[in-house]
């Protein structure tokens, strides 16, 4: 019992040292850097028009971006609102996907990264809405000589549990990722706040080598360059943030982190190890709770566990704007380690799809 502690502890140390390491290592701005953005969109006719009023909105001198919108051959009017939203707008246009060497939303970003102007990349989605500062901060990183960069992408704080358990989820993959990414064990970049230079995503063979499951367009990207030995770099900024809306009912949100879940068992094998072996410890504190009948000190890890969530999520959900009470913290965290379990198993049995 005190080896489990004493681990736990000892992780959350090093963890918690990353994680002040990313917050405080200092972004810069600049406008000086050609930038394309490129999103893919399938069936997003409901918020196609806010994400290209949001492009539009963007600070940024419009000769030095374009945005190039793909869609992927959706069954709704996306397209037509698309094209119609950006009409008068000459950086930005809409295109057919059409036939795809690529499955899945892979293709289409590939389609739209072909066709870009400029050598530097940045990926978003649909649905989301970035800062208007957002394209100073990723020029910023890419002037610093950095191939490949992700920021934060938090979610737009809605009404509903499905909401709230995709917060929590995102607070927590938020502070292990950013603090293992700080510490040089970077695994796994939101593909709403990524971005890469052309150069760097040929020279690793494009989507060719992620292809291992249908989603992780982004987080096995990043694995290619880290193979590659290419310079990545996790930033922090309040006016680099990237929004989006959670899933409205629990049975999307179940698909969608299966998806995700899915592309973590492709994951390199240190990567591996490292967060299996952290997600067990967390699932084993917390079940030990029901231990308690063979000794009453299991308790202890429990309580152990709990009080270390309370604080990493109270201090960590003011980085990216969320504001959970502590009744709230405490039920959302353990929902939260229940559904690892779940969409471990699903990832495993049920078939993928992409939309």
């Amino acid at each position: 019992m005190i080896i489990f502690l004493s681990v736990f502890i000892l992780f959350i140390i090093f963890l918690a040292a990353g994680f002040i390491k990313y917050l405080y290592k200092g972004s810069s701005v600049s406008e000086s850097v050609d930038i394309s953005i490129i999103t893919a969109a399938k069936n997003e006719a409901a918020v196609i028009e806010r994400f290209v009023s949001s492009v539009k909105n963007l600070d940024y001198p419009k000769e030095k971006f374009e945005l190039i919108l793909v869609d992927d051959n959706s069954s709704d009017n996306t397209y037509e609102i698309a094209c119609r939203s950006m009409e008068n707008q000459e950086n930005l246009r809409s295109i057919n996907a059409g036939i795809k060497t690529i499955g899945a939303k892979r293709g289409a970003l590939f389609k739209g990264i072909q066709l870009s102007r400029f050598p530097y990349i940045v990926v978003t989605d649909a649905d989301c809405v970035p800062s208007v500062e957002w394209l100073k901060i990723c020029a910023g990183e890419f002037e610093k000589g950095n191939d490949f960069i992700f920021g934060p992408a938090p979610f737009f704080k809605e009404e509903g549990l499905v909401n709230k358990i995709s917060i929590m989820e995102n607070i927590k993959n938020q502070f292990m990722s950013f603090s293992l990414a700080s510490l040089g064990m970077p695994y796994s970049a939101s593909a709403r706040n990524m971005g890469f230079s052309k150069k760097t995503f040929f020279q690793i063979g494009g989507y060719e080598n992620t292809l291992d499951s249908l989603s992780g367009d982004d987080d096995l990207l990043l694995r290619e360059a880290l193979k590659n030995k290419i310079k990545v770099s996790a930033f922090y900024n309040k006016n680099a943030m990237v929004y989006s809306s959670t899933k409205k009912s629990l049975k999307d949100y179940i698909k969608q982190k299966t998806r995700h879940t899915k592309s973590s068992l492709y994951y390199s094998i240190k990567n591996k190890i490292v967060l299996s072996g952290w997600h067990l410890l967390n699932l084993f504190m917390l079940l030990s709770l029901l231990l308690i009948f063979v000794n009453i000190n299991f308790v202890w890890l429990f309580i152990v566990k709990i009080i270390a969530d309370i604080l990493i999520i109270t201090v960590t959900q003011q980085y990216f704007t969320y504001k959970f009470n502590l009744a709230q913290i405490f039920y959302l965290d353990i929902l939260y380690e229940l559904f690892i379990i779940i969409n471990f198993f699903n990832s495993i049995f049920r078939k993928i799809e992409w939309k």
